[in-house]
């Protein structure tokens, strides 16, 4: 055996890894890579204390994986050791496929792959790796393997990623709207015909963990000025990769290189093509020395979007329930184009306008089920006569209209 190896986390106090396997894992460069990536992407722009990362967030989420086990065992409901080592490694690797700034590079530079699909194929490439031992961590990330439980403590309406990183988010921001009581919701849990239930003492702290999750979306994921970012940074790389396409030699490493200069399809990814490799090698580094770079280049676009990324001249956003009239962003593109002396297609780089939507609870997508004394089952819609449910569960759709300050 290792000697004890504990991690001191700013949020759960000292988590302690279990055993050589889930350590060797930790310490694999693909877990290793996460600590180059930030948990919130561009809200340090507007939270500065957010500077957490996405290693910080799956150990924090291996911690709560091993206390929902211990509880369930517990409660005598048997979870092996294969179970136990399997789940932490699935919750471990959960992320693994994100890229930096994640929902900006899917709009970008790998399009139409969504980062769950990039995180299992680099799960299969460990597996063969580590010939065959992440087997059951896969089965139960692809929710084939028969405890159906295991899957959707990874990956459910209750799952301890979301319970770490509204707790983590929240320590992180200062939004103290989303500190929810992650430890007494996973001592509430256990099991229903291997289905994961909440005891029913437990379900005013479901009520809050709900409310709690709408309240961090609208105040740290979706708050306007990292939306603002987020479409600026978008716009950036849209327009290095324009430039690369034509032919223009941009200063980036090697792996951002091969995305800006390339348009890589699910299958380049596959069978250990380069597309995963290159993948694996890009972090937040790549991208902010690049646009230290750009900010000096010849291309006007490019070199504006770049200085005003590195320096926090964001894009100025309104958000309004009703949609922005096209004639404002024609408007905003002639006059752009007079100023840098610039075609209005390249001046349409300077304005972003789309809209924002979310629903923060959905029954048919997995529902929260409530388990009462009498062992019979209703889902927290129901069982609540405190949430309004109605409103929890519609889907709030905003539209936002952002362009250069000028």
């Amino acid at each position: 055996m290792i000697k004890r190896k504990i991690i001191n986390d700013p949020v759960f106090g000292f988590i302690n890894i279990p055993n050589d396997f889930v350590y060797e894992l930790i310490c694999h460069p693909n877990l290793q890579r996460l600590n180059r990536i930030r948990q919130l992407g561009l809200a340090p722009f507007v939270y500065p204390g957010a500077q957490h990362t996405r290693f910080h967030h799956s150990i924090g989420a291996m911690f709560l994986m091993d206390e929902a086990l211990k509880t369930l065992r517990e409660k005598g409901h048997i979870v092996t050791e294969e179970e136990y080592n399997g789940a932490l490694a699935a919750i471990l690797m959960h992320d693994i496929g994100h890229g930096p700034f994640s929902h900006v590079l899917e709009h970008t530079l790998v399009t139409n792959i969504h980062h769950e699909a990039l995180s299992l194929l680099m799960m299969e490439r460990m597996n063969r790796e580590w010939q065959g031992a992440l087997q059951t961590a896969i089965d139960i990330f692809t929710d084939r393997y028969p405890k159906a439980f295991l899957h959707q403590l990874v990956s459910g309406q209750l799952d301890v990623d979301r319970l770490d990183y509204l707790r983590r988010d929240s320590f992180f921001t200062g939004v103290s709207e989303g500190n929810i009581g992650s430890a007494r919701i996973i001592k509430m849990l256990n099991l229903k015909d291997e289905r994961l239930v909440v005891e029913s003492k437990g379900i005013y702290s479901i009520e809050n963990f709900l409310m709690s999750r709408r309240l961090m979306y609208w105040q740290v994921y979706l708050h306007k000025t990292a939306v603002a970012a987020e479409k600026m940074m978008i716009n950036t790389l849209r327009r290095a990769r324009l430039l690369s396409l034509r032919g223009e030699q941009l200063f980036a490493s090697p792996s951002l290189s091969y995305f800006l200069q390339n348009d890589p399809h699910l299958d380049d990814f596959k069978d250990d093509g380069e597309a995963l490799t290159r993948f694996m090698e890009l972090d937040d580094n790549d991208i902010w020395t690049a646009l230290k770079v750009w900010s000096s280049h010849p291309d006007t676009v490019l070199s504006v979007l770049s200085e005003a990324m590195v320096n926090r001249r964001l894009f100025r956003i309104e958000i309004s329930e009703q949609p922005f009239e096209e004639e404002r962003t024609e408007m905003l593109k002639k006059r752009f184009a007079e100023k840098y002396r610039i075609s209005q297609q390249e001046a349409a780089c300077f304005i972003s306008s789309d809209n924002l939507s979310t629903d923060m609870y959905s029954e048919k997508d997995d529902s929260i089920d409530i388990l009462y004394k009498d062992g019979s089952v209703k889902d927290i819609s129901r069982a609540s006569d405190m949430l309004n449910i109605e409103l929890l569960s519609k889907k709030v759709v905003k539209y936002y209209f952002a362009y250069l300050r000028e």
